[in-house]
């Protein structure tokens, strides 16, 4: 029975061949548009993430706000304190990390080389909240996190820019007015969500940027990672009660 069906299919085929091409065909190009389609979203699906993911591990971004300044008028909020991070940290459940953030941007020379960059002020939680590895050498020590010493780290942009083929741990890099010694290198990145390239940084100890480059205790940012699972309502809400009680 089944042989004789699989017969009269064949000489079906072999009398309208053309038709019988014109159906495979479409049913090829059906098929193939449907896999390419899903294959191109996975892809798509999986970039985003990758970009997501790249920006820290369910990460908040604490800033000031606004201060009302009597009827009618508004200022901005008097910026963060190293402090205002510790106590984020130890007095709220849920936080895997914080890490306080100062920027400023400058110029950097090495080599005879001179490139502007992004120089970030943080501790070694920033690694933490920001999902960051290292591709050489060794992030900060307590001792230098706590003298304000004249290191640094510096991302692949920065690296490639002006050490091209040298090593660049161990090295001397001028940072604005200070030279500090390269102790690593970050794993790269790439560009990120919004389009900026995030290994064109170079970061120093929060208390470098502060006493030898800015001149000021201002912290800009608090970067906060939550552990996973935790209610970020909860967390948000905690962190804004906290912070408005310490800042009057």
């Amino acid at each position: 029975m089944l042989l004789n069906t699989l017969l009269l299919a064949l000489r079906s085929i072999r009398r309208n061949l053309l038709r019988s091409f014109l159906t495979i065909l479409g049913i090829v190009i059906g098929v193939s548009a449907v896999i390419t389609m899903v294959t191109l979203g996975n892809g798509a699906t999986l970039a985003v993430q990758n970009q997501i993911s790249g920006l820290g591990t369910n990460l908040l971004q604490v800033r000031p706000g606004q201060r009302m300044m009597g009827p009618g008028g508004s200022g901005g909020a008097p910026a963060f304190k190293e402090l205002d991070g510790d106590a984020v940290s130890t007095q709220i459940g849920g936080i895997a990390a914080v890490a306080p953030e100062a920027r400023t941007g400058g110029t950097v020379v090495a080599y005879g080389r001179n490139w502007t960059s992004s120089i970030i002020g943080s501790t070694n939680a920033w690694f933490i909240t920001g999902n960051w590895k290292l591709a050489g050498g060794r992030a900060f020590s307590d001792d230098e996190l706590r003298a304000g010493s004249a290191v640094c780290l510096i991302g692949e942009t920065v690296r490639r820019e002006l050490f091209g083929q040298r090593p660049a741990v161990g090295e001397l890099l001028r940072v604005k007015q200070i030279s500090c010694e390269v102790v690593g290198v970050l794993a790269s990145k790439g560009q990120g969500a919004f389009g900026n390239d995030q290994d064109d940084a170079v970061l120093v100890p929060l208390k470098t940027l502060q006493r030898r480059i800015t001149g000021n205790t201002r912290v800009n940012t608090l970067l906060v990672s939550m552990v996973d699972g935790s209610d970020a309502t909860r967390v948000k809400a905690s962190i804004t009660e906290l912070l408005r009680e310490r800042r009057n």
